[in-house]
């Protein structure tokens, strides 16, 4: 039984790295050998020089790119976990006459496409003069609903004895969420930062109408000059992608086991 749960487990690996190795492998190829009718498992030659071209061209500012990405997401997950982790934790601990109101309002937010609030927020961050500034491209995205709802659900479940215990010492809300909760709390922090971290690196709509200016693109806007309706630069695309998903993977790895924790955390330490 243990070696069909190895076999099955190790497919599972293999067709999930798949992708991983096809992105790698076209971006060191050249294009006839992406295109060849023949398929072959390697390129015959590794072309290192690919990096050098893709980092050297000027039309695509991909270190730049790279780095306001990075600096999006890092900044829309440290948000994200401060403003929603305290909207959280106020929605499931402190008594407040109209808390079940604004609890329904957050979860009412989720029910509205995105496409709904696109224009009134582009507006908004026009007249603010926020257009090819990171400022538009990171404060829209710092607060959310969602994270805000799971938040919220789990402190419901977070043990009230040690909270208790806190408030016996004298810490008021306050005092208690940052110096009991939050320390006891670091799985599920840890798992909604990878989500928010992921879903923020990977967004294109929104940098691609905000970022107008090339010193302000994402790495997901910089992708999407590699494919035109006149021509598809097929090895950089594919490289490119190949260099972007490196911080989500360096994310994921040092992450992972607060992935499957975070979601059981109970906030009590063995």
């Amino acid at each position: 039984m243990k070696a069909v749960r190895y076999l099955a487990l190790s497919l599972a690996a293999v067709l999930f790295l798949i992708p991983f190795y096809l992105v790698l492998r076209n971006g060191l190829a050249t294009e006839q050998e992406i295109t060849a009718p023949a398929w072959t498992f390697w390129p015959s030659e590794i072309h290192w020089e690919n990096f050098a071209a893709l980092f050297s061209n000027p039309a695509v500012p991909m270190v730049r790119s790279m780095v306001n990405s990075l600096v999006v997401a890092v900044l829309q997950t440290a948000g994200q976990l401060l403003l929603c982790g305290l909207a959280g934790y106020g929605l499931a601990r402190i008594p407040y006459r109209y808390s079940n109101f604004v609890l329904y309002l957050v979860i009412a937010t989720l029910m509205i496409p995105a496409a709904v609030t696109f224009v009134p927020t582009f507006v908004v961050v026009s007249t603010l003069g926020w257009v090819s500034d990171l400022r538009g491209l990171v404060i829209p995205g710092l607060f959310s609903g969602f994270t805000t709802f799971l938040f919220r659900q789990y402190f419901l479940n977070f043990p009230r004895e040690l909270e208790e215990a806190a408030r016996i010492d004298g810490l008021g809300h306050w005092g208690t969420y940052w110096r009991v909760v939050v320390p006891n709390s670091k799985g599920f922090f840890a798992a909604l930062g990878v989500i928010a971290f992921v879903t923020s690196w990977n967004q294109f709509l929104w940098p691609l109408v905000i970022a107008q200016d090339q010193d302000s693109w994402t790495v997901q806007v910089a992708l999407s000059t590699f494919l035109t309706s006149q021509s598809i630069d097929v090895t950089q695309l594919f490289l490119a992608a190949a260099v972007s998903i490196t911080p989500l993977v360096v994310v994921f790895v040092a992450l992972q086991r607060f992935l499957v924790r975070g979601v059981t955390e109970t906030g009590i330490k063995d």
